[in-house]
């Protein structure tokens, strides 16, 4: 049995006021089960507040997640909030976990806090819900999910990046019971019997495509040539504006799309260029890789609405649904906060997911969530300018 809750507090100077919010919302929405864990996102200014640690440390279960922008649960929308997502269950279990710094060493980083939380269990975990920083510069979202891969393969990963409102997501924190940092990973294990489905809005119907190009040195995420053409000047070039995040690119590459088996996934690969190096290199959310070619997609809010709308209607009409966690790309966001609809999406959300159904819903830096290939099988894969849905 599986039992959740979303609850909220928008108390950021009282932290005692704050932790009796979030227990009163609890004990009048859900009785704990033998093992409790909680997803946590919050606006990055409570983690200048002693009332995210003060919240976390007065909580009887462990919390992992993420700062954000805008959020929503069943009950609130707001961008000053903190929410946590609590998960209860006497047939799943939970083992949570932070790294060190991963400036360093990721593999091994990750490994080893791996190596600490899954200790004594002797099969590998059923989901893995991974929270990772938002530092491109240094690792691509893809990054991290090969990591994961190579420790736990076949294990599916739902995640995402940190986030914040503000255009290159500096703010952005990771979080594990109250304590925020830049540059670690948190992450929870969830073992037993856990039934997850996963949803994805990408590409909307009739996409416009222009500019095409070929990448003709790259190295991960770093795109340093276009068309054998410095990759700042070919895009500026081309009439892209000299600001990131800007368009989101569809790339046509073989390794991301597929599981190396010749195992192809409907779903198209999207990148966003997030910021330019200083010597012009174009520094993607995702791996680029070399002699891809790729169109540049013109999403607007209309499309953004649609391709959320779609999704997430399909949560109510799954069965056996005992909650929902969505995350959705930053820049999605910027789109819509564009036509003054930054709140588009939280409201489609609220409006949308039947009552009875606990959610909570906030804005990402990157999206990690399984995809079907053409054979049926579950690919982890890294998503930007995405919604991503897990249904449990």
């Amino acid at each position: 049995m599986l039992k959740c809750a979303s609850v909220f507090t928008y108390e950021i100077d009282n932290p005692e006021a704050a932790l009796n919010e979030i227990k009163t919302q609890l004990s009048e929405k859900i009785k704990f089960l033998d093992n409790t864990v909680g997803i946590i996102m919050c606006h990055p200014e409570f983690t200048d507040s002693v009332v995210l640690k003060h919240v976390c440390e007065g909580l009887p279960f462990d919390v992992a997640g993420i700062t954000t922008a805008s959020q929503t649960v069943n009950d609130e929308t707001g961008d000053m909030i903190l929410t946590i997502f609590v998960m209860t269950s006497d047939d799943i279990w939970f083992r949570t976990g932070i790294t060190d710094s991963i400036n360093d060493n990721l593999y091994e980083t990750v490994k080893t806090s791996y190596d600490k939380a899954a200790e004594g269990e002797t099969e590998p975990p059923k989901l893995a819900l991974i929270f990772p920083p938002y530092i491109v510069d240094r690792y691509s979202g893809d990054v991290y999910v090969r990591v994961w891969n190579e420790i736990i393969p076949g294990t599916p990963l739902f995640g995402t990046l940190a986030a914040d409102d503000t255009l290159d997501l500096h703010d952005s924190e990771t979080i594990y019971n109250g304590v925020s940092t830049k540059d670690v990973m948190s992450f929870i294990l969830c073992y037993g019997n856990i039934n997850p489905r996963f949803l994805i809005a990408t590409l909307p119907e009739n996409t416009n495509l222009s500019l095409r190009g070929k990448v003709t040195k790259s190295k991960n995420n770093f795109v340093y040539e276009v068309n054998d053409i410095n990759a700042r000047m070919f895009f500026t070039g081309s009439g892209i504006p000299d600001i990131v995040p800007t368009l989101p690119l569809m790339i046509n590459q073989t390794g991301n799309e597929n599981d190396g088996k010749g195992c192809v996934s409907p779903v198209p690969v999207i990148r966003e260029l997030a910021a330019y190096s200083e010597d012009d290199t174009a520094i993607f959310g995702g791996d680029v890789a070399e002699g891809s070619t790729f169109l540049f997609l013109n999403f607007d809010s209309d499309s953004i609405k649609a391709t959320s709308r779609c999704e997430i209607e399909r949560i109510n009409a799954l069965s056996d649904v005992n909650g929902a966690v969505l995350f959705s790309c930053a820049s999605r966001r910027m789109v819509l906060l564009g036509t003054n609809e930054d709140c588009a999406e939280l409201k489609i959300a609220k409006d949308t997911i039947k009552q009875e159904i606990p959610f909570m819903l906030g804005y990402s830096g990157g999206e990690i969530c399984p995809v079907l290939n053409n054979q049926g099988i579950l690919n982890n894969r890294f998503h930007n300018y995405s919604m991503i849905i897990l249904v449990i």
